[in-house]
Formats: C-alpha cells, sequence, structure tokens
C-alpha cells in the first residue's frame, strides 16, 4: 500500500511482530572524483560505502517502515579539490514519493549545495550522535537524511515534517557552535547566504511560511494523489493553492522555501498544467513567471500545444 507512511504518521499504529521493520531511507550515494588527479581512488569508493552505509543503516526516526516503505534518495558528491583531507564538494540531494494508485513517483527534494566541506581520512567512522558533534561531514549527511524525511512526510500530513525540520535545526545549531574550519563553517551560518542550509530550515519552522508548507501537502495528497480519482479536480486544486507560493515569494523575494519547490517541480507543473483548461494555463503560467521567470523556457511548455 503505497500511502502506508501515512497511516503510520496518523496513527502510530502498532506494528504486529510478524512484519519486519526497516530504516527510512534507501539511499543510492555517487561520487565523482573526475576533477581529482593522481590521488587515491580507492578512497572516494571507501567514501562512498561510509556515507551509503550510515543513511542507508541509521534509524532516523522512532516510526516504523516496512522496507517497501523506505524512501527512495540519491546524494551525489563532485570533488572539486582535496587538500590536508579538507574535500570541498558540489553535493546534490534528490528524494521522490509515489502517488497513489499510479506507478509514478514525484520529484520531492532536488537541492544543491555547494559549500559541501569537509574533513575525512580513509575509514573515519561516521557516527551521529544527537546532543554531540562527531564531524562535519556526519552534521551534513545527517542534514539531508533529517530534511529528506522531513519534506516526504509533509506531503502526506499537515506539518508531518514539523520534528524532522526541527532536528536540522538542533544540526545547524550545533555546527554554528563547532569548532570548524572556515570553509566547513559556510553553509551553516546566517550571514553567509539567504541560500544555505541554514536559510533553508530556518524558512521551514518559520511560522510566516506554514501557509507554504500547507499548500505542499495539498498539492500531494489533494492534488496528486487525487489524480487517479479525477484529474480535473485534482489539478484545479493544485491550480487554487499556487498563489500561496507567489504569497510567499513577495513577502521574502528569492525565498528558498519556494525556490527549492520549484527546482524539485518545474517540470512536474508544466506535465500537469499543459493538459489544463485554458484559464488553468493562463493563471499558472503568469504566476510561475511572477515567481521564477528565469524558467520561461520550461514553462512555456504549458502552452504548446498537445
Amino acid at each position: 500500500m503505497k500511502n502506508l507512511r501515512l497511516i503510520i504518521l496518523l496513527t502510530s499504529m502498532v506494528v504486529s511482530s510478524m512484519v519486519v521493520s526497516a530504516q527510512e531511507l534507501r539511499c543510492t550515494v555517487t561520487i565523482n572524483s573526475d576533477q581529482i588527479q593522481g590521488s587515491n581512488k580507492e578512497m572516494f569508493t571507501t567514501l562512498k560505502q561510509s556515507i551509503e552505509e550510515f543513511v542507508n543503516n541509521t534509524k532516523w526516526t522512532n516510526l516504523t517502515f516496512q522496507d517497501r516503505e523506505r524512501i527512495e534518495c540519491s546524494m551525489m558528491l563532485v570533488v572539486k579539490s582535496v587538500a590536508d583531507n579538507i574535500f570541498m564538494c558540489d553535493f546534490t540531494c534528490q528524494s521522490r514519493r509515489p502517488v497513489f494508485g499510479t506507478s509514478y513517483s514525484t520529484p520531492v527534494l532536488n537541492f544543491q549545495d555547494n559549500a559541501f566541506c569537509f574533513a575525512y581520512q580513509e575509514f573515519d567512522r561516521m557516527d551521529f550522535q544527537q546532543s554531540t558533534f562527531t564531524s562535519n561531514l556526519t552534521a551534513l549527511v545527517a542534514y539531508y537524511c533529517y530534511l529528506i524525511i522531513g519534506y516526504d512526510m509533509d506531503s502526506f500530513a499537515r506539518l508531518g515534517g514539523t520534528p524532522y525540520f526541527q532536528q536540522c535545526e538542533n544540526i545547524v545549531t550545533a555546527a554554528q557552535s563547532a569548532s570548524l574550519e572556515e570553509a566547513e563553517a559556510k553553509g551553516w551560518r546566517a550571514f553567509d547566504s539567504n541560500r544555505n542550509r541554514y536559510a533553508l530550515v530556518n524558512n521551514l519552522i518559520d511560522e510566516a511560511f506554514k501557509p507554504y508548507r500547507m499548500f505542499y501537502y495539498e498539492y500531494h495528497r489533494l492534488g496528486l494523489d487525487e489524480m487517479i480519482n479525477n484529474v480535473a479536480n485534482a489539478r484545479a486544486r493544485i491550480a487554487e493553492g499556487i498563489p500561496v507560493l507567489k504569497e510567499a515569494n513577495r513577502a521574502r523575494p528569492a525565498t528558498y522555501v519556494v525556490t527549492t519547490f520549484l527546482d524539485a517541480k518545474n517540470d512536474e507543473l508544466v506535465n500537469i498544467f499543459s493538459h489544463g483548461t485554458a484559464e488553468e494555463k493562463k493563471n499558472v503560467y503568469e504566476l510561475l513567471m511572477d515567481i521564477d521567470p528565469t524558467r520561461q523556457s520550461i514553462y512555456d511548455g504549458i502552452n504548446r500545444e498537445r
């Protein structure tokens, strides 16, 4: 049953001892070290295995997941430099979740972090502890694990991701208090950028962005998950909610939660509304162009003849 996570979240059901529980994430990790010449390539294989085992074998929540209910996700590190055991990387984190009654999986998160920096020596242990900052690599990966879970839970229940976004906030606070090299500290601090790890989680737990998170739930549960029952009604529900993105963007221009939503959903929105009514196409296109004009070539697809 593809919406089992919703049932788990809402009812905290007692699972029979006959059911084998699993961790929350099923993550594929890729490390691209093509830019690094003459180094120990086996080290990157070891790093990949360490991250993959850490993500997939850690129990991140108190929820009970069956194996088929694990959240599908991926992490990719493009290593730009390695010097004195300090890795500078571009990082991409993606996740998706099934749409009820279909074989389609919708993109939930598509996040890029160009300040992904950490100290690492081959075979370093990754050990996450709630109350202790152990290493920047562990903190970075744990942050994104909780972010993935939080977004997934928000898509199944209203504000369901709050406990996991609070975990992200705790990791940010711990990282800010840790003695990190300047390169490692980037992304955790408020003053570095309005588009970093601090800014994103700050948006997600801000009461001002609660309407956005409510729309996020409705987009998935009352929109996508209802497509199997009535496409027109489901599409209309999504169209009704999109002005929330504009309101959030107007309150705080280029707000990061809106940017991350459109990073994940731009192609999907085109696919949905290219089949919409003339009024839906007009209204949604104008809203998206107002919020996200740099993707005009993508949004133009809404108005192309089908």
